[in-house]
């Protein structure tokens, strides 16, 4: 039925709009396939699209996001680290690959990427190419382990908490590291205070 497919679509697009630390779309990919027995290449087609999609999306409002909650020298931090991504041409193109092909989120990569204003055409082709494969592996190993074991949750129960796990690192990293003087300097330095402290009107 064309619903079900729907539902790995919307599944896959929830799973990867949101910027806080969601399991892999091909979680969601693996469950509905089960439960409704589809076809699992059209599956892996309609769900790394549906991801597509929700990627897309996020690098467009995760700027307006980090913009309201961030302060404007870590703005200008990540922005600052996304340009020397970008000057890397091929390089940062396979490291998008080779990200994208781990059974990880993805998430901290599109919100670098996001909140650094790089471009989604950037990001997207190479992204697709490991989404496409890493999925496609991920999806038909689920699909056997659910032939051949009582249960799928055992199957991917330990990635999705060394997903949470590695997202966090990833997103930490990302979020507190200096990059602008690590990079400039040479001196690895951590800064916390990136939060707008928000003003306090005194009436009195």
């Amino acid at each position: 039925m064309w619903w079900q497919y729907a539902l790995v679509f919307l599944g896959s697009f929830i799973f990867d709009v949101v910027a806080i630390p969601f399991p892999p779309a091909f979680t969601i990919m693996i469950f509905f396939q089960i439960m409704y027995g589809l076809n699992i290449w059209t599956v892996i087609i309609i769900g790394v699209a549906g991801s597509i999609l929700g990627r897309y999306v996020l690098t467009l409002y995760i700027p307006l996001l980090a913009g309201g909650i961030f302060k404007k020298s870590k703005n200008e931090d990540i922005q600052f680290l996304g340009e020397k991504m970008k000057e890397k041409g091929w390089k940062g193109q396979m490291g998008i690959v080779a990200y994208s092909l781990l059974p990880l989120p993805t998430t901290p990569l599109f919100l670098a990427g996001g909140i650094a204003k790089i471009r989604p055409l950037y990001i997207i082709p190479a992204f697709f190419v490991g989404k496409f494969t890493s999925d496609a592996i991920t999806v038909n190993l689920g699909k056997y382990a659910s032939e051949h074991i009582n249960t799928m949750f055992d199957t991917v129960s330990w990635k999705s908490i060394a997903s949470l796990i590695v997202w966090l690192l990833f997103l930490g990293a990302v979020l507190f590291i200096d990059w602008r003087t690590l990079i400039q300097k040479k001196t690895f330095t951590l800064n916390f205070r990136i939060w707008k402290r928000r003003k306090v009107v005194n009436d009195g």
